[in-house]
């Protein structure tokens, strides 16, 4: 049976709602974070939303790579900044 060149992939809504809900994180870091770090936290996750974007159709499966890289990169920041810049809740 031959494969539909038109089917629509759901790997690009997975990721999508993948970084939906990474966003509330980077959102949130204000409880942690200076405003400063959760400004560039914003800018990384618009660039990430962007990137999606623009991998939905060309490389629908590498969206979903994207939340991923995402929640570790928050992880990274919110830790060292936590260890090395004294940032508290």
């Amino acid at each position: 049976m031959a494969r539909n060149a038109r089917a629509v992939s759901p790997w690009p809504f997975v990721g999508m709602a993948g970084m939906a809900s990474v966003f509330f994180l980077y959102a949130a870091s204000g409880l942690l974070a200076p405003w400063w770090a959760v400004v560039l936290l914003m800018v990384v996750w618009v660039v990430l939303f962007v990137l999606a974007c623009t991998w939905w159709t060309p490389h629908p499966t590498r969206v979903v790579v994207l939340p991923v890289i995402a929640v570790v990169l928050w992880f990274g920041v919110v830790t060292l900044g936590g260890l090395f810049l004294d940032w508290t809740a």
